[in-house]
């Protein structure tokens, strides 16, 4: 499994493909996070914007390999590990980002609260934006992974359904990032630091399911 995780890591490296969706995120927080706002406000909005990006480095993983070499990789080490090791590097891609963005926000916000009237410590802070970046990163996966090779051939019908995917994820009453996310702006109403260990619970349960889902149908032929 190691050899596949770094034949897909180099894959995606040298491919550039990652640039479009770090550069989107990377606008995204420009937009969405300046200097001096309540901390757990912008912790908020950095885990929200990684979702749908998770989905898009899913894809790009998963994607990546023309069908010839797709095949060749499948017969070496079966269909559902090379899958596997696909997605799990583009969620691997998608940690890195989220974790790379919560040290930045953390760093150039105010450690306090909406209002300005209650103080919030910055580490604990920073780690339950981490949690909600995993949160979001693991919602993404699944999106990915449920709207790219080999559950949906088509670009046609995939990046649509990417799309309307990743804000359901995000928008949908009992999604685990929605409530990872409201529990970050709740918060920093009152200066209080959620963790959100059970939306975290929920997010891994529906990442490892959609993961299996792919993983399963990996032995379908190549993508059109």
């Amino acid at each position: 499994m190691t050899a596949l995780l770094r034949y897909q890591t180099a894959l995606l490296l040298r491919s550039q493909r990652w640039l479009p969706p770090v550069v989107l995120y990377a606008a995204a927080l420009g937009i969405g996070v300046q200097g001096g706002q309540p901390v757990l406000d912008s912790l908020g909005w950095a885990a929200a914007v990684l979702l749908p990006v998770a989905a898009w480095l899913v894809r790009i993983c998963v994607t990546g390999e023309p069908p010839a070499a797709r095949e060749c990789v499948s017969a070496a080490r079966g269909p559902a590990r090379s899958h596997l090791a696909a997605v799990l590097v583009g969620l691997a891609a998608a940690v890195v980002l989220g974790a790379v963005a919560t040290v930045v926000v953390t760093l150039i916000s105010d450690p306090v609260s909406t209002g300005h009237g209650t103080r919030v410590s910055p580490l604990p802070a920073a780690g339950a934006g981490l949690l909600a970046a995993l949160v979001c990163a693991l919602l993404g996966t699944a999106v990915g992974a449920l709207t790219a090779w080999p559950v949906l051939r088509s670009p046609g019908r995939a990046v649509p359904a990417l799309l309307l995917a990743a804000l359901l994820a995000l928008v949908a009453s009992g999604s685990p990032a929605r409530a990872a996310v409201s529990g970050l702006v709740t918060g920093s109403r009152s200066g209080a630091v959620p963790l959100p260990l059970l939306p975290l619970a929920g997010a891994a349960v529906i990442a490892a399911g959609a993961i299996a889902v792919a993983c399963a149908l990996g032995s379908r032929g190549p993508s059109a």
